[in-house]
């Protein structure tokens, strides 16, 4: 009998020392997954594009970004709006004054639209450099996207190399890399004037590579205006 109590004694033990691990280990995985879904949070619904003005040029140069092209709202950051969901269109199907609707944001159903305003309150002429970088991209989303810049009215479509001809996709200019998609100069930026921006972002659906693998996927970007360029793969500045 007294063994019988021990023997089911151990058992109530252990029961009860499984129990608790299967309750801290559950718990452990409740954090992990809470703080995941946070990250994920704040890196995807923290905003996809945002442009950002080197401080140097702000400080230094009086160069200035502003959403309605007034200085009495600069700003060194600016954020546009975002869409939930995004299907494939053609470029054909953007507003032909899609530059002129409207400052700030601007979004379509299935693009995004965004217009601000490069300033220069100072004395001196400024050479700046615009630049977008890919921050993440899901699923190869990618491989459709377009970017078009307008700057003062000038249309460039950027977007990555065809897979097939190994070049610039049809009317567009070629991605810079898989992380960086646009960099361009602006010379000679002359003092009390502005550069009107607009930038619109969509999946093409005439891309060979919009196929239904992309379905679910999601990218961020983010323009940078900067005094100089910044070379990550050679470590090397460039200034003019």
């Amino acid at each position: 009998m007294k063994n019988e109590v021990e023997i089911k004694a151990q058992k109530i033990y252990k029961w009860d020392l499984y129990k608790k691990f299967i309750k801290i280990t559950f718990l452990l995985l409740l954090i992990v997954i809470s703080i995941v879904y946070l990250v994920l949070y704040i890196v995807y619904q923290g905003g996809r594009f945002t442009v950002t003005l080197d401080k140097n040029l702000s400080n230094r140069k009086s160069v200035y970004l502003t959403e309605n092209g007034k200085i009495s709202g600069r700003a060194r950051e600016l954020r546009a709006d975002t869409i939930d969901y995004m299907d494939n269109i053609s470029i054909n199907w953007l507003p032909e004054n899609i530059d002129s609707v409207k400052d700030g944001s601007h979004n379509g159903d299935n693009y995004i639209a965004y217009t601000f305003y490069v300033i220069n309150s100072g004395n001196e002429d400024v050479h700046y450099w615009y630049e977008i970088d890919i921050d993440d991209t899901i699923l190869n989303v990618d491989e459709a996207i377009r970017i078009m810049i307008i700057k003062n009215g000038e249309r460039v479509v950027y977007a990555k190399k065809s897979r097939v001809t190994g070049g610039a996709e049809t009317g567009t200019k070629a991605f810079v890399s898989n992380s960086m998609a646009v960099l361009e100069q602006r010379t000679n930026f002359k003092p009390k004037s502005k550069d009107k921006f607009t930038v619109v972002v969509w999946i093409e659906g005439d891309d060979p590579e919009c196929k239904n693998d992309l379905l679910g996927g999601e990218i961020k970007l983010h323009m940078d205006i900067t005094e100089e360029h910044v070379d990550n793969n050679k470590k090397l500045k460039i200034k003019e």
